[in-house]
């Protein structure tokens, strides 16, 4: 089909053609789309092919001219419904561009971590075992009562030579301080004079005996002898007692009281210092405690809802904050009977072999018990759990190449290298079973992206 040009139309003085005024406006308003060049000459050259319009026409769309005269070349050549076409073709070009798509935003897990490699690490699922319920308590090194003995001086005077200190280790029969007594100083002198009466009294009772034996004197004066040389023993016995009683050595007879050490073991308590006055023995507290420190006490607290679950004999772990990679064994030996209406615990204690000495007095500890009964308790591996940030935390695999890292709370330790979960992790749920190698290889590759 071929379109023969339109004649144009006489023009009036008062203005342009019909075809002008009416494509005019048209063509204006899509003239001011900054692409209207480009896609109208597409559009024209589409239909002048199949309207066989001679290709003039076309390129006469997208010159750059005024209006007015791109719509008489136009319309010189095609009909208004040809031009409205060729400007829907445009407008559908238009529409039919997609605008460029917007990448949605995508938010990370920061506890979900990528493994390159997640052969390289070992997985371990979490077990459901009966084991019995654990009880932790805090306590203190003790000395055992049984093996302390108190020091103090019989004798009252002032102290002229300190030889000890508090922590001091000391053998039986050591001197622990030199004293200048008045007291001993009494029984020296009523010991000396006991004596001097015993021997008085024996050389008159061989004197009597001697005068009996010639008839010079009755039995009944030999008996008064007799008498009085029983008592002047008794008198001396009773002084020599006195003297050693207060430390003193009747074969030495001397002011100077050495205050020495009853038993082997360590100072543990020390009221006394040098050139101090020691008062008597009523009112006067003790100058030195010794306690023999090759067996030990841990005194715990242990509340009262956890009483039921401890018994005599019971096996408990001791662990100490000096020595955190020891744990020490030892079984419950008293459990008061006494409630403490403060804290609502009872004392509890174990007693502890401690043949090095390393085991001091006043030391923190926590001891563990466990009790008889079994219950159901979920464990892991203990190489599972990573301490970071005063929590516990697992890596629980979620697809073959990833990995969650999930906050836990992990009791005590279980046998054979587990370790008790108290919440966090259920039965079934795979665990990397070395958190902290897993941890420091995801860190390095996440620091290197």
């Amino acid at each position: 089909m071929k379109l023969i040009p339109i004649r144009e139309q006489s023009q009036t003085k008062s203005g342009p053609s019909k075809y002008t005024r009416l494509g005019a406006p048209l063509l204006a308003a899509f003239a001011r789309s900054g692409d209207f060049r480009h896609r109208t000459i597409e559009a024209s050259r589409r239909i002048c092919e199949s309207w066989d319009v001679p290709q003039n026409a076309a390129e006469a769309v997208g010159t750059p001219a005024p209006a007015a005269r791109i719509s008489d070349s136009i319309l010189r050549y095609i009909s208004i419904p040809i031009l409205l076409s060729a400007l829907a073709m445009c407008a559908a070009c238009s529409r039919e561009t997609p605008a460029a798509a917007s990448k949605p935003s995508v938010t990370l897990d920061p506890d979900v971590f990528t493994a390159d490699h997640p052969e390289l690490f070992k997985t371990a699922k979490a077990e459901l075992r009966q084991l019995p319920t654990q009880i932790t308590a805090n306590g203190v090194i003790a000395p055992d009562v049984n093996r302390t003995i108190h020091v103090t001086s019989l004798g009252s005077g002032r102290v002229i030579d300190l030889k000890v200190k508090l922590g001091d280790a000391v053998k039986k029969g050591q001197t622990l301080l030199v004293i200048s007594s008045p007291d001993l100083a009494s029984a020296f002198a009523d010991f000396e004079k006991a004596k001097a009466d015993e021997v008085l009294s024996r050389k008159a009772l061989d004197r009597a005996q001697m005068l009996y034996d010639r008839g010079a004197i009755a039995a009944k004066d030999l008996e008064f002898a007799q008498d009085t040389e029983d008592k002047a023993k008794v008198d001396l016995e009773t002084s020599d007692h006195r003297v050693r009683i207060l430390g003193g050595d009747p074969a030495r007879p001397s002011p100077l009281l050495e205050l020495r050490a009853p038993i082997d073991g360590t100072i543990v308590e020390q009221n006394v210092a040098g050139a101090e006055g020691i008062k008597s023995l009523d009112n006067s507290p003790n100058l030195f405690t010794i306690a023999n420190l090759g067996q030990v006490w841990v005194v715990c607290d242990v509340f009262e809802n956890d009483l039921g679950d401890v018994h005599l004999d019971d096996s408990a772990e001791i662990r100490l904050n000096a020595f955190p990679d020891r744990v020490l064994k030892g079984r419950v030996a008293d459990i008061s009977r006494v409630l403490d209406p403060n804290t609502r615990s009872a004392k509890v204690r174990i007693v502890l072999p401690n043949p090095d000495g390393s085991l001091r007095t006043g030391m923190f500890a926590v001891a563990t018990f466990r009790s008889r009964k079994l219950t159901d308790r979920i464990v892991v591996p203990a190489t599972a759990i990573m301490r970071l940030h005063d929590k516990d935390w697992v890596f629980r695999k979620e697809s073959p190449d990833q990995f969650r890292k999930i906050s836990i709370n992990a009791d005590g330790l279980a046998p054979d290298g587990m370790q008790e979960i108290r919440e966090g992790v259920k039965p079934g749920d795979e665990l990397v079973t070395n958190a902290l190698e897993f941890s420091t290889d995801v860190a390095e590759k996440r620091a290197g992206q």
